[in-house]
């Protein structure tokens, strides 16, 4: 019997699956497109544990599942019995012994890893506050069907050192891109992320100097949920570091612009770059059903 495996960061995988999950993702969205059946995982069930509220993460592994054929449960805290105490590792156990998957959308990252200890099925890291790999695959798939692939390239990040910031320096590393970011004092990414993921990595105070010549401009938003309390101090930090069109016109000529979403426009991404012609945010978001396809088809054992 194959060991389990998981996804909790974009370290779980080698360079050869990455590419081919984003090579696989692209024929997912082709065959959507086509109106083409890929019914590859009938009377599969993935377990959906949420923890903080989303959007595109619901919608996309739910209606995922269910075009591969399978079938989704959305668990929010008062769904659960982690909502009352019970211990992760034990859930894990429970839930693990009924289900072929589990997502987890949570907020601290030992909470994904506790389940992925004690799962008896493959774990899916659909954001914490370290990482948030999925985003990630979206992205990449995205560049890749705009411009090839990505080693080689220079990618520029503005803002928060957050877990997406993170996950880009999980990808840099495996997929390999060389990584600038550009960030306030006090908000730069995990030192330990950058060490671990071995990658070309610089961590920079100016955004012009992040993105002269970047092949790929991508930001986030500078309050993330859970943080509304910080809101007034980081909206004066993050002062400058808005992706405007002076900043994108420092970049390579064919630059790309990426945002996870949801944006703030007027804040760390202004609406003429957002909604212009070098931004793909909305491929983007649509990649995040088809990439998410892609790895359930391969973490699932059928």
């Amino acid at each position: 019997m194959s060991p389990i495996r998981h996804c909790l960061s974009l370290l779980d995988f080698t360079t050869p699956e990455l590419v081919g999950l984003l090579q696989r993702a692209g024929e997912f969205r082709r065959m959507r497109r086509q109106g083409e059946a890929h019914v590859l995982l009938p009377q599969k069930t993935l377990g959906m544990l949420f923890e903080k509220a989303s959007t595109r993460t619901r919608v996309s592994f739910e209606a995922g599942m269910a075009q591969l054929g399978g079938s989704a449960l959305f668990l929010s805290p008062r769904d659960t019995q982690l909502g009352r105490g019970e211990p992760v590792a034990d859930t894990a156990r429970v839930l693990s012994s009924m289900v072929d998957a589990i997502m987890i959308r949570a907020h601290e990252h030992r909470t994904v890893e506790i389940f992925a200890e004690h799962s008896a099925v493959p774990v899916i890291n659909a954001l914490t506050d370290r990482f948030h790999p999925c985003q990630l695959l979206a992205d990449m798939q995205t560049w890749l069907e705009h411009r090839g692939p990505i080693e080689g390239r220079t990618v520029a990040w503005i803002g928060d050192g957050n877990n997406v910031c993170h996950s880009y320096i999980n990808a840099a590393a495996r997929l390999g891109f060389s990584l600038r970011i550009a960030t306030p004092a006090g908000y730069e990414p995990d030192p330990g992320v950058i060490e671990a993921a071995g990658a070309e990595v610089s961590v920079l105070r100016a955004p012009a100097e992040a993105v002269t010549g970047a092949d790929l401009v991508v930001t986030d938003v500078w309050t993330s949920m859970g943080q509304e309390d910080e809101n007034a101090r980081r909206l004066k930090d993050f002062a400058g570091y808005q992706v405007d069109q002076t900043l994108m016109n420092q970049a390579a000529p064919d630059a790309l612009f990426m945002h996870c979403l949801p944006a703030h426009r007027g804040e760390e991404v202004s609406a003429e770059v957002i909604d212009g012609p070098q931004s793909v945010v909305w491929d983007e978001a649509e990649n995040r059903l088809h990439a998410q396809k892609a790895l359930l088809e391969f973490l699932i054992p059928r």
